[in-house]
């Protein structure tokens, strides 16, 4: 693990194999191991003949923390990946981001097209543009003194996850009240490059992703098989689909 500074942050990035860059951003309360090593995704790309770089976005895993919501905004955590090719000497790669990080890549792409190859949105769909459901639950789940207190399941399963991944509760806390920021239909419709959206077809956090990528010029949704929000990023049918995605569009 390496750290770079961005913007007052101290960053943790991994940077493994060679060839095409892909750069990955994980999901709100997770970190680079979590989403991209352990499910295998940087043995898979590495493997395939790519570059896998990943970071630790503010307020997760190695990565400086902050108990300021505004330090969250999606577009603050795209800032710090452009400015992590930055600090790789890289023009453009190949973008992928799982969830919450989905949501910070399309920002990326947005505000920096010309480091953005090509795309992919792992467990996100329409909920980029119709939101993700009620979260200040979790918010309050995130800070609650004792867990056996919380009776929501999908806010349980968040603060569970939190202390697994042993995070810092009033961080992601922070960060769930700020991250979450929308985008417009037209702005979505402005990504020209091409995209990949796969989510899981037992995903109940998501949303569509034939509706998100039909909003957009060049973008594919894949259905990701018997997979809820949590399993979907391991799954091996969406390694295939993103793998042939990027042969497809070559940088």
């Amino acid at each position: 693990m390496q750290h770079f500074s961005h913007d007052g942050f101290d960053l943790a990035y991994l940077d493994e194999g060679a060839g095409e860059p892909v750069l990955l951003v994980h999901g709100f309360a997770s970190n680079m191991r979590v989403n991209w090593v352990s499910p295998g995704w940087v043995k898979t790309l590495t493997e395939a003949g790519y570059r896998a770089i990943a970071l630790d976005n503010r307020g997760h895993g190695a990565s400086s923390k902050s108990h300021r919501p505004a330090d969250y905004h999606p577009d603050k955590m795209a800032a710090d990946a452009a400015a992590l090719l930055d600090h790789l000497g890289l023009e453009r790669a190949h973008v992928m981001g799982y969830s919450m990080g989905a949501r910070v890549a399309a920002f990326m792409a947005l505000a920096f097209p010309e480091k953005v190859a090509t795309l992919v949105f792992g467990g996100l769909g329409s909920g980029m543009v119709e939101g993700v459901g009620a979260w200040d639950t979790i918010a309050d789940a995130l800070t609650a003194a004792d867990p056996a207190t919380i009776t929501d399941a999908r806010a349980k399963m968040f603060r569970s996850f939190a202390d697994q991944t042993k995070s810092d509760r009033q961080a992601l806390a922070a960060c769930i009240e700020t991250s979450r920021q929308l985008l417009a239909r037209e702005d979505v419709a402005r990504i020209a490059q091409p995209t990949l959206v796969a989510v899981g077809t037992t995903d109940d956090i998501a949303g569509s992703p034939e509706a998100l990528a039909a909003l957009m010029t060049n973008a594919s949704a894949f259905a990701i098989e018997g997979r809820d929000h949590m399993l979907s990023v391991g799954d091996r049918t969406f390694k295939k689909r993103a793998l042939a995605f990027f042969q497809e569009n070559p940088l």
